[in-house]
């Protein structure tokens, strides 16, 4: 690594757009289907969606689907029974499936004989078992059986309908505009929707929540008279099993209504919702439901009306009941007007804190939707104990594909490695159920997707997305074999050597992106406002608790029950004793929870100050290997995806040297203990 470390801001620019990008779902991924004879049998609207797949598929090779059974080298069986001259691979799977049933959108594939089957009860387990053997390939014989963990597998988009002045068309988007919308109407043109669709239900993704949970003036007409628009787009999911959901004002029913109050307790505000939400039922027959952000950051909320967030999700769960819609009501709640003065309030503590006193006050459809850390999508912090507490209501888990606080998508930043450690945390120690079991309100993460051609903006953006779909599919995975299945889809054909490559850049990106930023879970430190590159102390004088507490003699927060905000005894044991104890708290998470001197030795044998210096150092050399090992790539991987990601290795080296800098000269300044090392401080 180079001592002197420039801190200009320039960015190379990335190639010109060419060609949307196919993302995991290429031309040639039914090459492996080659000519095959494509039987389809069964019911229900999705099956033309299947049919059409394998049109798309085998046709380029000169395969067709056939109505004779017993000549197809392909099955596909939607909840039908099949004749007796049915290949065995196909009669393996039915009789396998009375035996052991299979849920709507679970399915068999079964191979024998040279023959491939997808068996499932319903079109919609048929359509995600097609996908798969067109992401997939052809399974060696045997058979596997695939179910959903769970029934709610949700993006939340926070697309607006107006351009943002800061923000653009996608708050935190960092990959184009909304495709969705543009100059405050629904896109005339949704065929790129239709791509999109295709993409996620690859990967099994079921719902979208397609607008802002930020909710203004001009997404409330969503609800409305824009309603129309937006039946349009759920038209377009709806032959890939996605449903519509939208994201709410709390406040609609004086925005949208004319009423003088929105207090959730007053018949006519139930009144209201439902009528506007039969409205939308009548435009949108399969509409999933609504999102809502409310009392957080501005937006409105119960507690304009003294009310408590149980009741301000009631008239909502009501009207949406008998249509079987489902309410995510989110948990972020906390004082952004906070005193950096007063260290008795805790950010983190907030959740906890509003919500489970409410525990089953909540209707059966509402689920409490939880940010995976106390504080908001932090590259590194402890997983939220409300997710635990909350015992007698469906919690839904929300995860970032979107790359707010882990390099905005110019960083490569793997990020299934961190929802794995989310997905798998057990409150009660190893013989309690994991996270992923006790999620019962499914999973949600905020979209990155835009109007780049590569999607994500970054190509290898791309992986976030589909670990996501694919660990909501299956949470326990492990997410280090699904970034080696996106390797493999993403760039077929290839040979071990490349995909090596890849994976060696991609595997360990989400540790290195850790190295050289905020250290030990202290978290933040960022630009205010973007939240791109350091700025140690840009948030540590301000209202929204983000605070790190440095000082001449020590740097974290103090969450201890004993001596600080009491945060550590949100958890139950053994968590509890660990967090508090700091002999016994995990390096990663120490400056979360103590406020410890900077010669404090860690677990690892090092002192903090010293583990500050040596990461930030090892960040930097890690993006430069990275850089290396992607140079050798040229020629191998398309010019367009080489030339884009060349681009944006030398922005990430460059903010990573910067943050490097930045960070250690700060804390050299702060302690005036130098590096053992000797390496430069400035």
């Amino acid at each position: 690594m180079a001592t002197s470390h420039p801190t200009t801001t320039t960015t190379t620019a990335p190639a010109s757009p060419t060609v949307e990008h196919p993302a995991w779902l290429p031309a040639e991924a039914g090459r492996h289907l080659g000519g095959e004879r494509v039987h389809i049998a069964g019911t229900g609207p999705l099956l033309e969606t299947v049919r059409a797949e394998f049109d798309r598929a085998i046709a380029a090779y000169g395969g067709c689907i056939v109505d004779d059974v017993a000549t197809a080298g392909i099955v596909v069986i939607a909840g039908a029974g099949t004749s007796a001259d049915a290949p065995s691979a196909v009669r393996d799977a039915i009789d396998a499936t009375a035996t052991d049933s299979l849920s709507d959108e679970g399915y068999l594939l079964s191979s024998r004989d040279g023959v491939t089957a997808v068996v499932a009860a319903t079109d919609r387990g048929a359509l995600y078992g097609v996908l798969d053997l067109l992401r997939s390939g052809r399974p060696a014989n045997g058979m596997r059986r695939e179910e959903p963990a769970h029934g709610i597998r949700m993006l939340d988009h926070w697309d607006n309908l107006t351009k943002h002045p800061v923000m653009g068309t996608v708050e935190r988007g960092y990959a184009g505009d909304s495709i969705f919308f543009a100059d405050g109407d629904v896109r005339a043109d949704l065929d790129r929707v239709a791509r999109y669709a295709r993409l996620l239900a690859s990967i099994g993704i079921n719902r979208v929540a397609i607008n802002n949970v930020n909710v203004h003036q001009t997404a409330t007409e969503l609800l409305a008279g824009k309603l129309p628009d937006v039946a349009r787009i759920a038209d377009v999911f709806r032959p890939w099993g996605i449903r519509l959901h939208l994201s709410v004002n709390f406040a609609s029913p004086t925005i949208l209504g004319g009423l003088e109050s929105a207090d959730p307790v007053l018949p006519e505000v139930f009144e209201w919702w439902r009528v506007a939400t039969d409205r939308v039922y009548a435009a949108i027959p399969d509409f999933g439901g609504y999102v809502v952000k409310a009392d957080s950051e501005g937006q409105p909320g119960p507690f304009s009306y003294g009310r408590t967030h149980a009741e301000g999700a009631a008239p909502l769960a009501a009207a949406l009941e008998p249509h079987g819609g489902i309410l995510n009501w989110r948990a972020f709640v906390y004082n952004h007007h906070q005193d950096w003065r007063d260290r008795s309030t805790d950010r983190a503590r907030a959740a906890y804190d509003h919500f489970l006193p409410l525990d089953g006050e909540f209707a059966d459809n509402v689920a409490v939707q939880v940010k995976y850390g106390p504080m908001d999508f932090q590259v590194r912090e402890p997983i939220s104990p409300i997710i635990g507490a909350m015992t007698q209501t469906r919690v839904a888990v929300e995860l970032q594909v979107t790359q707010e606080y882990t390099g905005h998508q110019k960083h490569v930043c793997y990020l299934g490695p961190l929802w794995s450690e989310v997905l798998n945390f057990r409150f009660g120690g190893d013989a309690s159920p994991p996270v992923a079991d006790i999620a019962t309100g499914g999973f949600v993460a905020v979209s990155n997707v835009g109007t780049s051609e590569f999607w994500t903006g970054h190509p290898l953006a791309q992986a976030n997305l589909y670990a996501f779909g694919r660990l909501s599919w299956h949470p326990l995975a492990d997410s280090i074999a699904v970034l080696d299945e996106w390797i493999r889809a993403t760039f077929p054909g290839r040979d071990s050597t490349t995909h090596d490559a890849i994976h060696s850049i991609m595997a360990g990106s989400w540790a290195s992106y850790e190295k050289y930023t905020a250290p030990l879970g202290v978290g933040f430190m960022v630009n205010p406002g973007n939240h791109y590159g350091p700025s140690v102390d840009g948030y540590e004088y301000t209202p929204w608790g983000t605070y790190h507490f440095a000082d001449r003699d020590g740097i974290g927060v103090d969450r201890t029950v004993s001596t600080g905000t009491g945060f550590a005894g949100q958890y139950p044991s053994p968590w509890r004793e660990r967090f508090e104890s700091l002999a016994d708290c995990p390096d990663e998470l120490v400056l979360f929870f103590h406020h410890v001197a900077y010669g404090h030795v860690l677990h690892s044998g090092s002192t903090v100050i010293q583990h500050i210096y040596d990461t930030h150092w090892a960040g930097v050399e890690d993006v430069a290997r990275m850089q290396e090992t992607w140079a050798g790539l040229a020629g191998v991987i398309d010019a367009q995806t080489h030339e884009r990601v060349t681009a944006l290795l030398v922005e990430q080296a460059r903010s990573a040297r910067e943050w490097c800098d930045q960070i250690r000269t700060y804390f050299f300044r702060k302690s005036g203990i130098a590096d053992a090392t000797g390496r430069p401080i400035y």
